[in-house]
């Protein structure tokens, strides 16, 4: 190493990871919302938050999640509604005895509900 090559093992040693919490959920769960009545299908998992700080801001402050943990993008639905959702792994319940859910989508990612949850089709496989 010459005097001015940058030290590259003390510039990695300063970078600080988000600690990552272990997702409770995958990929095809079927989960519902612990406090708003909706339900859907997990179809992609982020270790940490990683929406943007206006969406986080949006949340009314007294049930904003907590950054570190899991967040789940979801195929959800309500009594009137499909769209998307994403929500912290503490806002999560497991809903296996509700059935399947309707979400449009869902024939595109997935093949059949099994009674516990949905298979992710295998050209929709990384």
């Amino acid at each position: 190493m010459t005097k001015n090559s940058p030290d590259l093992n003390s510039a990695a040693s300063t970078v600080i990871a988000p600690e990552i919490a272990e997702a409770r959920f995958s990929i095809g769960d079927v989960v519902r919302h612990r406090i708003f009545e909706f339900r859907g299908v997990i179809f992609d998992v982020d270790p940490v938050f990683a929406n943007s700080e206006q969406w986080y801001q949006s949340i009314p402050e007294a049930v904003r999640p907590a950054k570190n943990q899991p967040f789940y993008h979801l195929f959800a639905e309500n009594a009137e509604n499909s769209y998307l959702a994403y929500v912290s792994q503490q806002n999560l319940l497991s809903d296996t005895q509700a059935g399947p859910v309707n979400h449009p989508a869902i024939k595109e990612f997935f093949g059949e509900w099994s009674g516990a949850n949905y298979k992710i089709k295998r050209e929709r496989r990384h």
